[in-house]
């Protein structure tokens, strides 16, 4: 026989348990057991194994996330094309705007946040590197549905469903697929204030060669400047300009 083999179980409590310390930032073995659900014998085992391996520090009693997880964070994105393709125009968005440039990507039916960079003028928002929202709920997401194959975007629908967020969030599926409509026709996304209240965008999609959505980018920030022609003509044609110099950064340089 060869190697001994990690039963599934085993993989899904160690993810299970660096997702707990992730999100409470860290934490003692009955706080990750409260939050987790798991009986706190078995957290001991598994935080002290993913110690010993260097992927969990502890101080005290408490754990949490070490640094040794940077490599493969840092991996992922050295290899996405997308984001070294787009790093230097949501820059430059983000420059002449002075609001919040983003890229996001669809993976698993929800968005990722891959990339952000702030102007001058930007408001601090929820949004981090690896944060996963609806697609339906934002600007950058719609984008990506509308240039994506009918089936792929009709299950995502299906298994995620069209949860609100806030009051302005399409939670009709009729409604979605009138605003994927549009989205197609005029190449580029709003959102006003859909996922957080008071907050808008306009998103265009990067596409591959055949012209299916890869992600998106976004210039995001307060509806009181994100407003009128501003938004819908000057803003929308800077994101459409940069979303194709990215397309063809990516699929042609």
């Amino acid at each position: 026989m060869g190697q001994k083999e990690i039963p599934l179980q085993t993989i899904e409590t160690n993810f299970k348990i660096t997702e707990a310390l992730r999100q409470i930032g860290q934490g003692t073995i009955s706080e990750v057991a409260e939050h987790t659900g798991l009986p706190a014998s078995t957290i001991h085992v598994h935080l002290n194994t993913l110690r010993e391996l260097e992927y969990i520090t502890k101080d005290g009693s408490e754990y949490a996330i070490g640094l040794h997880f940077l490599k493969f964070a840092e991996s992922a994105k050295r290899e996405n094309q997308l984001l070294e393709a787009a790093k230097s125009e949501l820059q430059e968005l983000a420059d002449n705007t002075g609001e919040v440039a983003h890229l996001m990507i669809e993976e698993h039916g929800l968005g990722i946040h891959v990339f952000s960079v702030s102007g001058d003028n930007a408001v601090p928002l929820d949004t981090y590197v690896g944060k996963r929202i609806h697609l339906h709920q934002t600007g950058r997401g719609k984008a990506i549905l509308a240039f994506m194959l009918e089936e792929r975007r009709d299950q995502i629908v299906k298994d995620r469903g069209l949860p609100a967020a806030t009051e302005n969030t399409i939670t009709d599926q009729q409604e979605l697929k009138n605003e994927l409509d549009k989205i197609r026709q005029q190449g580029y996304a709003i959102d006003r204030g859909e996922r957080i209240k008071g907050l808008g965008c306009v998103s265009a999609p990067v596409t591959d060669a055949d012209g299916y959505s890869v992600g998106a980018i976004s210039i995001a920030g307060p509806l009181s400047r994100l407003q009128g022609d501003y938004l819908t003509e000057e803003l929308s044609m800077t994101v459409l300009n940069a979303a194709n110099v990215i397309e063809f950064n990516l699929n042609y340089s």
